[in-house]
């Protein structure tokens, strides 16, 4: 392998990183019932929620590429420290929220597998990832672990998509917009999920990690967009495979093994222990991902900064895990439900985070050479709005109807 080859490989490690996260448990529940309730209809959703999270990881390198404080500093000394206290507090909120869908992937996948309660499970990995956070050179950890899970998954699922011989057609058609009756509810979820605000946020302090990690590896736009675009070929790769097998038996996805089913022209009877398992990697990869996104970042709101070596961080970090744990263990309606949930219920705060990305990427003076470009301004623009437009539609939704 040549020098430049191994640099360029070494540099993908945050835009992989990003991608693993996003597609946790949530991401695979989400896409199979979209799937299964709706066959290829909702595939436009992929290509429009993946190229606005495109436009904001790319906001997100940019800002990492410009500057050598963090993100949430940099707004602390351009807003004051109330506005990056808050963020870091939005930024906390949202993370939790996922890390309850992280943990009842994690249970769920190992209860159906054993026929046991899912909460020994979630208490078991939830103190295992705590654990995670005293390795040294965490940050190479997490991002071997990513690497490998999304690998496993995307070779399962494309083998199986090919196998299953989806109706080309369907596909197509699939991408022409369309808002079959009862789908918004999942679209916002989606949505949410997907065009992750907070993991565009992130994707700064990646580029950043690896700046001081390997001061000579090359990183720029297009290493943030290719984990993006394997994330978009996931989503779509199992939205796909729900839709040809799981539509035409009218299986709707109520638990994990319905979900199972998708992968059976690959694996037969030992479908379901094998997407259980499956299941359970993207549930502990994002597990531990979210969770360090959420605790960094409440920490560096506050001013204490973000190394993933300090004690304060670490101390979130946890924090993040234990919180999601005890709302993952103490939901009482159907985990899956409980998944969905908490996607949509974060669009809430994401329009504020992506704003205040948006700014500070538009600042000549901050940004330099790595300023926006027209047609970043313009596309950025267009996903804050869309977020904006989510975010009302869903509280319209959830308290006034």
């Amino acid at each position: 392998m040549t020098n430049s080859l191994k640099k360029w490989l070494v540099s993908l490690g945050p835009g992989i990183v990003t991608a693993a996260i996003v597609f946790g448990p949530s991401k695979i529940t989400i896409t199979s019932k979209m799937g299964a309730m709706y066959n290829y209809s909702l595939l436009w959703v992929v290509v429009i929620a993946i190229f606005f999270m495109i436009v904001f990881t790319s906001i997100g390198s940019r800002i990492g590429m410009a500057t050598d404080d963090s993100v949430l500093t940099t707004i602390r000394r351009q807003y004051g420290k109330w506005i990056s206290g808050l963020m870091g507090i939005g930024i906390f909120l949202v993370t939790t929220s996922f890390q309850a869908g992280n943990s009842i992937g994690i249970g769920i996948s190992l209860s159906e597998a054993t026929g046991t309660s899912p909460t020994p499970w979630i208490i078991l990995f939830n103190v295992i990832s705590v654990g995670l956070l005293f390795f040294r050179d965490f940050y190479k950890t997490l991002e071997r672990l990513m690497i490998a899970i999304v690998a496993l998954m995307l070779f399962a699922f494309l083998t199986t998509m090919f196998l299953v011989k989806p109706d080309v057609g369907g596909i197509v058609t699939g991408f022409v917009p369309s808002f079959p009756q009862g789908s918004t509810g999942l679209i916002i979820a989606f949505s949410a999920s997907c065009f992750s605000i907070v993991g565009a946020f992130y994707q700064t302090y990646l580029v950043q990690a690896r700046k001081k990690a390997n001061p000579d590896s090359v990183i720029d736009n297009n290493n943030g967009f290719i984990g993006m675009i394997i994330l978009g070929v996931m989503s779509a790769v199992v939205m796909i495979c729900a839709a040809a097998v799981l539509n035409k038996q009218g299986i709707e996805v109520n638990k994990a093994s319905d979900m199972a089913l998708a992968l059976e022209p690959l694996f037969g009877h030992n479908a379901s222990l094998l997407f259980l398992v499956g299941l359970f990697g993207a549930s502990f990869s994002s597990l531990v991902g979210n969770a360090t996104i959420g605790g960094a970042l409440l920490s560096d709101g506050f001013g204490y900064g973000s190394q993933l070596d300090s004690k304060v961080v670490k101390g979130f970090i946890a924090l993040v895990m234990v919180i999601g744990s005890i709302i993952a263990i103490g939901y009482e309606k159907p985990p899956l439900e409980l998944i969905i949930f908490a996607q949509s219920i974060t669009i809430f705060l994401v329009p504020f985070i992506g704003t205040a990305m948006y700014m500070l990427s538009n600042n000549r003076d901050l940004m330099g050479e790595h300023v926006n470009t027209p047609f970043v301004r313009y596309a950025g623009v267009a996903g804050l709005l869309i977020l904006a437009l989510l975010a009302v539609y869903n509280f319209n939704e959830l308290f006034l109807k």
